[in-house]
């Protein structure tokens, strides 16, 4: 036992040791002169390199042109009888929040009436300020809050707005920039969970507490729901509307996958009794409707991991479990989403990566379900679901078809095509093919390519590798008019990988890459690496990978495990130190992926594969290619500064582009997203395109 604790004291201290001598740990102060400096210069340098290439003005201007395309879909929310939508474009920069009505929205009609111009208040104020939504008071009367982020940040300030008289609220609710969630109950009653001083924020930086507030008292004042503990995740309150009821649901997030739900009803919080990693997508019908993430054993039955269930809410609080299934997967399917609209339940439902979606109807003594008749082979999205109708509007896309919009309504349950995009580029010349590759452990991973129709098999093609592996998110297909005007048309292969730790599957995909099983994730997409140099359709010198924030990680894995795959790597917004990546900014709330580093049985597997610690010198790596925001208040800058920092050291030439706004995102402007799009492409011309 003694000897047990002394090496578990000596691996702490082995761990505390390694970073205090990080050296480059200033370039983790985010504003810091120091830090600016090396950002400024290097910026400098990226903008002198690529900027010199021909194809920079020529991809910048393409980029641009199909950003601020009047020709863009406007996207519709729909809250009573109005059409909400946010629009930027060459004269609304930081852009304008709109309405109009929607009869007259579904007529085709262009004139709206503009509500707030972001622009002029970010001028008014001196602000980048960067629109975050606006969520409204339900049932309507034209009271909004709005979320503002000064340069794009995930932290919010937030404002009470008047769409009846285009004005903020005089003297009405507004709160301090925080990583907050604030959701109306009625006109005069909040939930709250925000930053109420030292002490109530949780080591992810996220709200600890959760109040319920009455307009007109002081915060401090304020009924507390829930004091949730410092190594929670982010606490929040949510009102679930099921016609005219309402469910106030207290979510303390134990970690990012699991958490403890509570209903306060009758001034009193009672647990529901549901598995801790269970997701609750909204009550109807007076039924909870839960995604289970893993099996559930409940009165002698098991209920199937990534099954969706309707319980009767009163009698789950009583104890009584009155359980109808609505959806349970077979191994190629995954439950993508799940809105209610008046009387449906509707469900967007992956099929080997390809989007189906159905309605489930509610009858007398049993549930029904109805396919929707939506185009087939690509991916859907429900973008608005009005719960006062039938109607909802969704969008489909592939790589080859334009993003379009369709409404569903009840009157005609075929759905209508109300908008769609114009061809950014002539899809008619690609062609999309869909291949398995076999990982380590025998397991066949999918991925997509596109490609020219005439395509020759001989290894020179230059090919972008897309990958992320995380979080239970489906690398689904997608049109970009940008990836196929800036690579698809300058003679580049597209390939977008289904590795493992993404939810293409459901749960199982994703947990097979959890915590100690990381690394199945970056085996799976050297696989498809290898495969594509199999099949001769590319080569090490020619095969480029592209990858943010998670996916960021998997590019930095990718180059320090197998550099001589690769000869380009785009690496955006990245977590690379892995042992101190729980320190900074949100890193803390994602142990539940990676790991805890500060345990020494933990981080004994993270150092394996951590980037920040495994690149070395001498080695043959490709000229990667970092990219940034300092404003990134999610992955923390420091990821990026510092890799960059010691590989330049180490003597390696790389690249590196730090964005000073735009948050998580990368950008806050269609100018920033146009440059972004512009370097990135450049640099993958230069270094995967035969001269």
């Amino acid at each position: 036992m003694k000897k047990l604790v002394l090496i578990t004291l000596m691996s702490l201290q082995t761990i505390a040791v390694s970073a205090q001598q990080d050296p480059y740990l200033w370039l983790e102060e985010v504003d810091g002169v120091k830090a600016m400096e090396f950002v400024k210069t290097n910026n400098t340098k990226t903008f002198d390199q690529l900027k010199k290439n021909t194809k920079y003005s020529q991809l910048y201007n393409q980029s641009l042109t199909i950003i601020n395309s009047k020709a863009r879909i406007v996207y519709p929310s729909v809250t009573g009888e109005y059409v909400y939508n946010f629009w930027q474009d060459d004269q609304h920069v930081r852009g304008i929040w709109r309405r109009m009505l929607k009869s007259n929205y579904d007529k085709g009609a262009t004139q709206w009436e503009t509500l707030l111009d972001v622009d002029a208040l970010a001028n008014k104020e001196g602000k980048k300020w960067v629109f975050h939504g606006a969520t409204p008071l339900y049932p309507g009367n034209g009271l909004y809050l709005i979320s503002l982020s000064n340069g794009g940040g995930d932290a919010n300030e937030i404002r009470e707005f008047d769409v009846r008289t285009q004005q903020f609220v005089p003297n009405g609710i507004t709160f301090p920039e925080a990583k907050s969630n604030i959701q109306y109950v009625d006109e005069n009653t909040l939930l709250v969970a925000t930053d109420f001083g030292p002490g109530t924020l949780t080591t992810s930086g996220y709200p600890k507490n959760v109040k319920l507030w009455k307009r007109g008292t002081p915060l401090s004042e304020a009924k507390v729901l829930l004091e949730g503990d410092p190594t929670d995740v982010f606490n929040s309150g949510t009102v679930y509307r099921d016609n005219d009821k309402s469910y106030i649901i207290i979510n303390k997030s134990l970690s990012f996958y699991t958490r403890k739900l509570y209903w306060y009803s009758n001034q009193e919080l009672r647990a529901i009794p549901l598995p801790e990693d269970a997701t609750l997508e909204g009550i109807k019908f007076g039924k909870a409707l839960v995604q289970l993430k893993s099996d559930w054993e409940i009165n002698q039955k098991i209920y199937t991991q990534g099954s969706l269930l309707a319980i009767d809410f009163e009698g789950l609080m009583q104890g009584n479990f009155a359980i109808d299934v609505l959806f349970k997967p077979t191994a190629v399917e995954s439950l993508e989403s799940v809105v209610t609209t008046k009387k449906w339940v509707v469900i967007n439902v992956l099929n080997n990566v390809k989007s189906e979606v159905f309605l489930l109807g509610k009858g007398k003594d049993k549930w029904y379900q109805t396919k929707v008749s939506a185009p087939a082979f690509g991916t859907i999205n429900i973008v608005s679901a009005n719960r006062e109708s039938d109607d909802f509007y969704f969008t489909f896309e592939n790589f080859l078809e334009p993003t379009s919009l369709y409404e569903f309504s009840a009157q005609n349950t075929t759905p209508k095509k109300v908008q769609g995009l114009p061809a950014f580029f002539e899809a008619d010349k690609y062609q999309v093919e869909q291949y398995m590759a076999r990982s380590t452990d025998g397991k066949e991973v999918p991925y997509f390519i596109i490609s020219s129709k005439s395509t020759v098999r001989n290894g020179k093609n230059p090919t972008l590798l897309y990958g992320y592996g995380g979080f239970e998110v489906s690398m689904q297909p997608f049109y970009s008019g940008a990836m196929g005007a800036l690579w698809l048309e300058q003679g580049g292969i597209y390939v977008l990988a289904n590795i493992r730790g993404g939810g293409e599957f459901g749960p199982a995909w994703h947990q097979a890459g959890l915590k100690e099983k990381r690394q199945i994730v970056y085996d799976d997409f050297t696989a498809i690496a290898k495969d594509l140099i199999q099949r001769n359709i590319t080569s090490p010198e020619h095969l480029g990978i592209m990858g943010g924030s998670n996916g960021g990680l998997l590019m930095g894995v990718a180059f320090t495990q197998h550099p001589e795959l690769y000869n380009a790597v785009v690496c955006q917004v990245p977590l690379l130190d892995m042992q101190r990546y729980n320190k900074l900014l949100a890193g803390a709330s994602w142990m539940g992926e990676y790991g805890n580093p500060d345990l020494p049985e933990e981080w004994k597997y993270i150092q394996n594969y951590s980037p920040y610690q495994n690149v070395k010198k001498g080695m043959k790596y490709p000229e990667v290619f970092f990219m940034t925001s300092t404003r990134d208040d999610r992955v923390h800058p420091g990821h990026a500064r510092k890799m960059a920092a010691k590989m330049q050291d180490m003597g390696y030439k790389i690249y590196y582009y730090e964005n000073v706004e735009g948050g998580h995102g990368g950008s806050s402007t269609n100018e920033q997203r146009a440059q972004w799009n512009a370097l990135q492409y450049t640099y993958l011309l230069e270094k995967l395109k035969s001269n």
